[in-house]
């Protein structure tokens, strides 16, 4: 079975500031490139917007997907800290509300509708596919500081 291998990136100029999402697809001999910026914006609120644009953009739920990503705030929370938070209500240990709930919320049901591996890779260190997502969240930044 081939796999989808997916690069997502967030960013954000001030934090809160203009905020960047970048994603690449490959499939094969195939690849698709997404991005987005918004204002008033957090880095966080970026790196989970990426990896939830990444799985809206698959259709289909029977492919086995490898998600990299250079935050370990995703990484952590949809590994770890995710099970937890549902188990709460959707709080944190110290009983208080989880911070971007929206965004984990709609991640949490993509996870579950895909085949996802996820996987962190260190940011900024030559790795081609998180090199691209962050050119492409870069870029949608600075169409939107225009």
């Amino acid at each position: 079975m081939n796999k989808i291998i997916i690069y997502t990136d967030g960013g954000c100029r001030g934090n809160p500031g203009i905020g960047g999402w970048g994603v690449w697809l490959r499939y094969g001999d195939h690849d698709k490139k997404l991005q987005g910026a918004q204002q008033d914006t957090t880095n966080n609120r970026m790196e989970l917007t990426a990896a939830i644009k990444a799985l809206e953009a698959i259709k289909s739920s029977d492919i086995a997907i490898d998600l990299f990503t250079d935050s370990k705030y995703v990484m952590t929370g949809i590994r770890e800290w995710i099970k937890n938070w549902k188990a709460k209500n959707w709080k944190t240990a110290s009983k208080k509300p989880v911070k971007n709930i929206d965004l984990w919320q709609r991640l949490d049901v993509l996870n579950d509708q895909h085949n996802v591996a996820w996987h962190w890779v260190k940011g900024h260190s030559g790795n081609k596919g998180n090199d691209m997502a962050d050119a492409l969240a870069n870029l949608a930044m600075d169409k939107i500081s225009d």
